[in-house]
């Protein structure tokens, strides 16, 4: 086994999409260590409904690229037991609306290996997931339950923003020695492109991102809504300003250090998200930061979300979706009677 970064110098650099940059990651790993296999609903011959494992069954054969039945929960429990007796699975779950029969396995199982055999074993898998809306698909092919994997102890959830940071947060999800949930947002699947440098360089997980440096206000967000963030941020600079936007990253375990560090310097924070708005991982940080920066914090706490109800239908998918106006709308919030 060997997967170890090459030098820039030997590695191909491809124009890619965070689509791509999932392939480019897949295809490295599993060509550098033979313990990596990949598994999911028409992933081989058809190279999976995004054609995000197009390639692989070509290039590394039927035995380590296995198409399986429709059946989320013998997927999930296959990769467990692949993870038990040594090998490296990455499972698909086609849609983030279809990875509930998944669960038990996940929560009892994957979730608990380390825990319950007091470390003598662990559960290297990596469970990826198509998650949110902005295809005008059916409401169940667009939801960001992010926050239910969230809650559990024991799994990790990430969530990629960029072609760059889907490329080496996958690498060292596959790397970790525990299970990593790697949600990937559609409505970017095919967005801007980016420079990648093949080669093999993971990112680090359990950490955010600061995209833009800034000192009046912290924006913080992850997935796709990043992008509205940063435009968000474009605005407020053409208004006097200065805006910091932190990329979440991995969902959990939550980088609070970042996100406090950045809410103590600016002294108002703003949390953009997709999911619905009651119960989500935006709560969560909302309540650390009110809890261990509340002598900083300049105004109350903000939130842009999704609402607390099923994603509608495409006619009116964009008003359920935060939009770059409702960022800039609800940080201007924080300023006011200060």
């Amino acid at each position: 086994m060997n997967n170890s970064a090459i030098s820039n110098d030997q590695a191909e650099q491809v124009d890619a999409v965070l689509l791509d940059a999932v392939n480019l990651a897949l295809h490295y790993e599993m060509e550098h260590d033979e313990s990596v296999v990949v598994l999911g609903e028409d992933i081989g011959t058809n190279g999976g409904v995004f054609r995000a494992t197009a390639g692989l069954k070509d290039k590394f054969g039927f035995k380590r690229v296995m198409d399986t039945p429709l059946a989320e929960a013998l997927i999930s429990g296959l990769a467990i037991g692949m993870a038990s007796q040594g090998l490296k699975p990455v499972a698909e779950i086609q849609f983030m609306g279809f990875i509930f029969p998944a669960f038990e396995h996940l929560f009892c199982h994957a979730g608990r290996m380390r825990n319950r055999t007091r470390g003598r074993m662990t559960c290297p898998m990596v469970l990826r997931a198509p998650y949110g809306g902005g295809i005008h698909a059916p409401e169940h092919h667009s939801e960001s339950t992010e926050a239910l994997i969230a809650h559990v102890p024991g799994i990790r959830v990430v969530v990629p923003s960029s072609p760059a940071r889907a490329y080496g947060l996958l690498l060292a999800a596959i790397r970790d020695p525990d299970p990593v949930v790697f949600l990937e947002p559609k409505r970017i699947y095919r967005g801007s492109q980016q420079v990648i440098q093949n080669n093999g360089q993971a990112l680090p997980l359990d950490s955010c991102f600061t995209l833009r440096q800034g000192k009046d206000i912290s924006l913080i967000s992850w997935g796709a809504c990043i992008s509205e963030t940063l435009q968000a941020a474009e605005v407020l600079a053409q208004k006097g300003i200065s805006a910091e936007v932190i990329d979440v990253a991995t969902l959990k375990p939550l980088d609070m250090r970042t996100i406090l560090s950045s809410v103590a310097t600016t002294g108002r924070c703003l949390i953009v998200q997709e999911a619905a708005r009651s119960f989500s991982v935006g709560s969560e940080i909302s309540a650390q930061v009110s809890e261990k920066c509340f002598l900083n914090l300049l105004a109350p706490v903000q939130r842009v979300t999704g609402f607390d109800t099923h994603m509608p239908y495409f006619k009116n998918e964009n008003y359920y979706l935060p939009s770059t106006d409702d960022i800039v709308a609800a940080a201007l919030k924080t300023f006011k009677d200060n």
